[in-house]
């Protein structure tokens, strides 16, 4: 059962009485669409309009086929709304409908804004619910055969976005080159020169990198190459966003994972 935030007085006007303007905030997952939760279809099964980004396949629309959907996402800078027109929607459709729905790539909470447009519902009276999703910055690794912690590679890791608000590289790529952790970005690829600047001059050219493009779907394209190497690599593959950057030890369990898997392959069919 959902737990939400719940403003009683807040009813649509002329609608049934136990009908609340709502927005439930939810996952779609990294992007195979059997990768979304049980708990996401049946939020989208119960909504009225769904409002979803452009990270989110649309296949996943089937699942609220008498809802109203609407595109509110963002590809390299054009905007189909600003984000205090999508919170404006939000509670304008929550009010004259009733169940809002809105869809996100990964999950909300990892760099998605989830959080902010809950707040923004919540003060203007809104019922307010979130559905977690399967985020990208684990699940596009692991899709790959890389984890994000191993024993005797890594003890920890480090999610971090690669381009902040103000468009500047985040300053915390600089403090999680000196770590021995994994270290995983998201929307860097613009900034991929300097984050590999920062991680050489810790010493670390030779460290494996890895970048998957379009992580979890049919058109997958992974790089992978080491500090030194990895824009290179990425020039040769053309590779480009939507992308994860990968950096630590751990990148090298995909090739000995796959080699062992080769040979037990090779000896099935021999």
């Amino acid at each position: 059962m959902e737990k939400s935030i719940t403003y009683k007085e807040n009813l649509i006007p002329g609608g049934d009485a136990d009908v609340q303007p709502r927005l439930t905030v939810v996952g779609a997952g990294p992007g195979d669409t059997e990768l979304i939760t049980i708990k996401a279809i049946k939020a989208l099964q119960s909504a009225a309009v769904v409002l979803y980004d452009a990270l989110v396949d649309t296949d996943l629309l089937a699942y609220a086929p008498a809802a109203e959907h609407i595109f509110v996402g963002k590809r390299k800078g054009c905007y189909a709304y600003q984000q205090e027109q999508i919170n404006e929607l939000i509670v304008s459709r929550a009010r004259s409908h009733g169940h809002v729905v809105r869809l996100k790539g990964g999950d909300p909470f990892v760099f998605g804004r989830g959080a902010e447009e809950m707040e923004y519902a919540a003060k203007e009276g809104l019922s307010v619910a979130m559905v977690p999703g399967i985020s990208s910055c684990l699940a596009v690794p692991a899709s790959q055969h890389i984890p994000t912690t191993k024993r005797g590679a890594s003890e920890s890791f480090w999610v971090i976005t690669g381009t902040t608000r103000s468009h500047k590289i985040s300053a915390d790529v600089a403090l999680a080159a000196r770590s021995s952790a994994t270290v995983i970005i998201l929307m860097g690829m613009s900034k991929l020169g300097e984050i590999c600047e920062l991680f050489r001059e810790q010493g670390k050219g030779e460290l494996p990198v890895a970048i998957i493009q379009n992580g979890t779907l049919p058109d997958e394209k992974i790089g992978i190459g080491s500090v030194n190497s990895i824009e290179q690599v990425v020039e040769q593959k053309q590779l480009a966003n939507p992308a994860i950057i990968i950096l630590g030890e751990v990148v090298n369990h995909r090739a000995g994972l796959l080699a062992l898997t080769s040979g037990i392959n090779q000896e099935i069919h021999a």
